[in-house]
């Protein structure tokens, strides 16, 4: 490994994401895994984190804390973590990429207070065609505005803990943005009466391993439009977090996005 090779701390390093960032950064020559990260009280503390993640030892041992220099720190565990790590990162001036999911308003404000004194990024979603998807579902709503019932589905393993995803969020706000509407509705039941012009339904459905699928509907009066994206696998998801880290490294802080990233900000 080259002695100028970016150092990567991963927090939630146990995790399905954290793994696979071990095994990719292990793969690419221009990173080197610098610090791992799991839960207090996690069964496999002080273990060889490469050795967990199936690609041999790395000397880079599980923690709690971040205890070892690094360049940047990519973030996958759970909004408490993430709260509990952003004042040190933010203290030791290292940058910081979030791909947790499921903030309360008040706790995402509370991590972007951050961007003041580290480059920070935060997604729902890392993959580049993800990123397209909500750039091209944007381009639409705009396009169609309140002639299309628009309706967002999303497809996710069954561990996962937040429901709807980070992903069908953000798509949401970007097609509400779109026709100027914040009418979100989570699923329906009952006697609901005749959809209404603006409303934005989103649906989320738990089931299996899988990795990711969102879909955002345009119905429209004898036609319809659909523009989907589907993970086959969680490679997409983490390679872009390793571009968003290699592109945060040196840069000054502010909050940034992965337009950003993909030389669309």
């Amino acid at each position: 490994m080259s002695a100028s090779s970016l150092s990567i701390g991963i927090h939630g390093a146990t995790g399905r994401m954290g793994s696979r960032l071990i095994q990719l950064i292990q793969a690419d020559p221009a990173l080197r895994l610098g610090a791992a990260m799991g839960r207090a009280g996690h069964p496999r503390q002080g273990e060889d984190a490469g050795v967990l993640a199936g690609v041999g030892a790395l000397g880079v041992p599980l923690t709690s804390e971040l205890d070892r220099p690094v360049d940047v720190v990519i973030d996958v565990s759970l909004p408490a973590g993430t709260l509990a790590l952003a004042p040190v990162c933010a203290e030791r001036r290292i940058p910081l990429v979030v791909g947790t999911t499921g903030f309360e308003p008040d706790q995402r404000r509370a991590v972007e207070a951050y961007a003041r004194f580290i480059p920070l990024l935060i997604a729902s979603n890392f993959s580049k065609a993800v990123n397209l998807l909500m750039r091209l579902a944007g381009e639409a709503a705009k396009a169609l505005g309140n002639a299309a019932d628009i309706e967002i589905v999303e497809r996710h393993h069954h561990f996962k803990k937040d429901a709807p995803s980070g992903t069908a969020l953000r798509l949401a706000e970007v097609v509400g943005q779109a026709i100027g509407s914040n009418r979100f509705v989570h699923g329906r039941e009952g006697q609901v009466g005749a959809r209404p012009r603006g409303e934005i339904g989103l649906h989320a459905l738990r089931t299996g391993d899988n990795p990711g699928e969102h879909t955002v509907v345009f119905g429209l009066m004898g036609e319809c439009l659909e523009l989907s994206h589907r993970a086959l696998n969680r490679d997409g998801f983490v390679l872009g977090a390793l571009d968003a880290a290699k592109f945060l490294a040196g840069k000054p802080p502010r909050l940034y996005t992965m337009n950003d990233v993909l030389g669309a900000g």
